[in-house]
């Protein structure tokens, strides 16, 4: 991806301050005090950010809907279906959104799907605008050329869906698909204000905080954040991009990403590293970093798969770990010159362990049920450690 040349002051830009912060408060009238341009903005002239780090819609829809191939509504209809497929296989029909509001209470217990869970709520949030009106504005990029009026969504995405859900499947619908919208100027635009709204709020995944470091880094690092839908291709650039020498900036993107430490922003950018399909699976369940760190120690080919063990299975961090050192000490013997038992011994030499000597004499018995036998266990493994020893040092000499 080219740069675009831009001055270094252009950071200084980039870190103004977040929606909050210039509204001191959440109202469409605090804004208005401060002196912002606040507009109601016909729901149709309004479009989400392409690169929005937190994905609203699965992929496969989210750059259909991007490249101009289905209009909101349909959108929208394709996810119902998505849901109504997911729901259907375990047991939950429902032939229309407002069905998943039926018994609601009752279902508390229930352990929805992704799609499920996104739709019910999408649906809350547009039932709430709908009793309540929409409180908090969003706020958008005014991109409009000539007499062709555009904006383009910097933070409150999922109020847009929720609007455009209101509107068109919603029964009874009496609004005039007018929405309150903070303007901004696209020379203020910010991806910092977008991100710090975005950690504010619940619900951002591991991998949508990778995509955030990501476009945080590419814009410090003068690179051009393009107005159409990518590939993970063009977030897997940051991960040759640092915050060395960039120390006002590192502050900033540490803050903006919600006060997180340098090896916590490594941890988080090097997701950046999974295979395109682990990464949708990740990101539509809500996987957290810490179980994933892992397996970005297998091939990309595996990395899918095992996420669907994670999946599947609910496994834990300490067995994803497990797990994927099994699979690399496999795929290290299938291609080793060395015997499996010689490789094994190795990987025990170089874990760092805090097991005693005791510990292992205790292990050894129980295991071997008798003491003189351990102990002829133990002589046999220290005459291979003394042969060992006795090589490397000819070898050296």
């Amino acid at each position: 991806m080219s740069r675009n040349g831009k001055q270094p002051n252009r950071i200084d830009a980039l870190l103004a301050s977040v929606t909050e912060d210039m509204l001191g408060g959440d109202s469409e009238v605090a804004a208005e005090a401060q002196g912002l341009r606040v507009e109601r903005i016909l729901l149709d002239l309004i479009r989400p950010d392409p690169i929005q780090p937190r994905r609203m819609l699965p992929d496969v829809i989210h750059h259909a809907f991007h490249d101009d191939q289905m209009t909101p509504s349909n959108a929208l209809r394709e996810l119902l279906k998505k849901a109504q497929v997911a729901a259907r296989q375990h047991g939950r029909p429902f032939s229309n959104v407002m069905d998943l509001m039926i018994n609601e209470d009752s279902e508390e217990s229930v352990s929805y799907l992704p799609e499920e869970t996104l739709l019910r709520e999408l649906l809350t949030l547009a039932l709430t605008i709908r009793d309540d009106g929409q409180v908090n504005p969003l706020t958008v990029v005014d991109v409009s050329q000539g007499v062709s009026f555009q904006f383009r969504i910097e933070t409150g995405e999922r109020r847009y869906w929720a609007s455009w859900l209101l509107r068109d499947f919603v029964p009874d619908y009496q609004g005039d698909s007018m929405v309150p919208c903070i303007v901004v100027s696209p020379d203020v635009a910010s991806p910092f204000r977008q991100a710090k709204e975005n950690t504010a709020r619940s619900g951002l995944s591991a991998i949508a905080l990778a995509r955030q470091a990501a476009l945080l880094l590419l814009a410090v690092h003068d690179y051009e954040l393009p107005g159409y839908a990518v590939n993970n291709d063009f977030y897997r650039q940051a991960l040759d991009l640092h915050l060395r020498g960039k120390s006002d900036a590192s502050a900033q993107i540490l803050s903006a990403m919600g006060g997180i430490s340098k090896m916590h922003f490594s941890r988080i950018k090097a997701l950046l590293g999974l295979s395109d399909e682990a990464m949708e699976l990740a990101d539509l369940h809500q996987i957290e970093e810490r179980k994933l760190r892992y397996v970005l120690n297998l091939e990309p080919t595996y990395h899918a798969e095992m996420i669907r063990q994670i999946i599947d299975y609910k496994l834990t961090s300490r067995q994803i770990q497990e797990l994927c050192e099994a699979e690399i000490v496999a795929d290290d013997e299938a291609t080793s010159p060395y015997s499996k038992e010689s490789l094994r011994i190795v990987r025990l030499l170089q874990k760092k362990t805090t097991t005693s000597g005791e510990e292992v004499g205790r292990a050894l018995l129980a295991n071997e049920g008798s003491s003189n036998l351990a102990l002829a266990r133990l002589q046999n493994f220290r005459r291979l450690i003394n042969e060992a020893e006795a090589w490397l040092v000819q070898d050296e000499s």
